[in-house]
């Protein structure tokens, strides 16, 4: 199931008493949390390309559909480069070669093809748009997104776009330890490797928070337009 050992799945299960520990997502009280499914790791020829990164389009685009639907929220979350050779140092001195982190800053910078959303996603006036400068969109210094989630009285977010173990599971375990509900999104997620998607997924569903597919998502969600049961609003901070 979703690409996780059955021994991972059977540990979950027997420390939770079931594989999912939301039985219900409030989709008023949620976003989407659509992570860098920009050119740069899309469009062949980028540095970054991650080729199945394309092939989770038309998934990433029917959970915004059946949650703006539902009433819920959709944040397209898009990496920026500029000033990281200043600002985040470490990964451009030590972890990228000089070519590889000159490509990166200049092909991440806004305004660049690079930067811009793939074409074949399908944002929506109304839509959130958030700029991060981290893996992670909720760690100090990357972004502003958890103040612009507590604003609109959200609690839930579910995570998908690319790249599974990196950046998305980076932004689910920060978002586990702000309080946020969090749920990976399996079959809207992907990585350069099918055995690194799976790892982060099993990681995510240990400790993090909840896994499953977009439809299994919905579902929990109820009808379009249905009522929903209260719950308590999180807490600003």
């Amino acid at each position: 199931m979703y690409g996780i050992p059955q021994s991972v799945i059977d540990g979950v299960v027997a420390a939770r008493g079931s594989l999912h520990c939301l039985d219900h997502i409030d989709p008023v009280r949620s976003a989407l949390l659509v992570v860098d499914m920009q050119n740069y790791f899309l469009k062949p020829g980028f540095q970054a390309e991650i080729p199945a990164a394309r092939e989770i389009v038309p998934a990433i685009n029917r959970a915004a559909r059946g949650l703006r639907e539902r009433g819920g929220h959709v944040v397209w979350i898009l990496t920026a480069a500029d000033g990281a050779e200043r600002d985040w140092s470490f990964v451009h001195q030590y972890l990228y070669a000089p070519a590889r982190s000159a490509r990166r800053l200049r092909e991440l910078a806004r305004g660049s093809q690079g930067h811009a959303l793939w074409d074949a996603l399908e944002p929506r006036e109304g839509d959130l748009r958030v700029e991060k400068r981290r893996y992670s969109a909720f760690i100090q210094g990357s972004s502003d997104l958890e103040g612009r989630l507590r604003s609109r009285g959200l609690d839930t977010v579910l995570i998908c776009g690319t790249s599974t173990n990196v950046c998305c599971e980076s932004t689910a375990r920060d978002a586990m330890m702000l309080d946020f509900r969090t749920v990976m999104l399996a079959d809207a997620l992907a990585a350069q490797k099918s055995e690194a998607h799976a790892g982060a997924l099993a990681n995510c569903l240990m400790y993090f928070g909840d896994v499953m597919n977009v439809d299994e998502a919905l579902q929990r969600m109820g009808a379009r337009g249905s009522a929903q049961p209260e719950r308590p609003v999180a807490r600003a901070r």
